[in-house]
């Protein structure tokens, strides 16, 4: 076997299981219900943190130096 194929296949089957575990957690009522808090949490965490870090990213660049009183 190639590598392009021992690779091909590798994501084939990858995809494949990944749909399988979408279609588990989709059916399952439970497990549906810990993936959406979870990702509640992450998102909760996740977006603020890569909003604030683009701010001061932008900040940075701008040249502007911060206020102090």
């Amino acid at each position: 076997m190639t590598k392009p194929d021992a690779e091909a296949t590798a994501d084939l089957i990858l995809a494949v299981v990944g749909a399988a575990a979408a279609l588990v957690v989709i059916t399952t009522p439970p497990l549906r219900r810990l993936v959406s808090r979870a990702a509640r949490i992450w998102l909760g965490a996740s977006v603020p943190a890569y909003l604030l870090a683009e701010a001061h990213s932008a900040w940075v660049e701008s040249g502007r130096r911060p206020r102090h009183n």
